[in-house]
């Protein structure tokens, strides 16, 4: 099993899964034929990719009758959030270093 970090990252690259992930964020719970209209592509590519983003944690799905609903779980994104702060205080270290040692070069 790919590690759940790579997993999350991996399932957010595609345009179109960022996209339904989105708007089920935005729009709140959808059915794969709402998701659809809205998707440009197939019923049954937006039903691969909502595969995907529950495999990640991103969406959960509730069936009601034929129809399947979806909705977002943000809080998926934790990993996510987690690495971008830890990757901004890396880089605002470094920025710092450099902004010492370009003063000191100018003494």
């Amino acid at each position: 099993m790919p590690d759940s970090h790579d997993l999350l990252f991996r399932t957010l690259a595609d345009p179109t899964r960022r996209a339904i992930f989105e708007r089920l964020c935005r729009d709140g719970e959808q059915t794969v034929g709402a998701l659809t209209a809205q998707a440009g592509v197939s019923q049954p590519a937006v039903s691969k990719h909502l595969g995907l983003l529950k495999l990640a944690g991103l969406v959960r799905d509730r069936h009601q009758g034929r129809q399947t609903h979806y909705c977002a779980q943000p809080g998926a994104l934790t990993p996510l959030i987690d690495w971008t702060s830890q990757m901004a205080g890396f880089w605002e270290d470094r920025f710092d270093d450099l902004e010492d040692l370009l003063k000191r070069m100018d003494q």
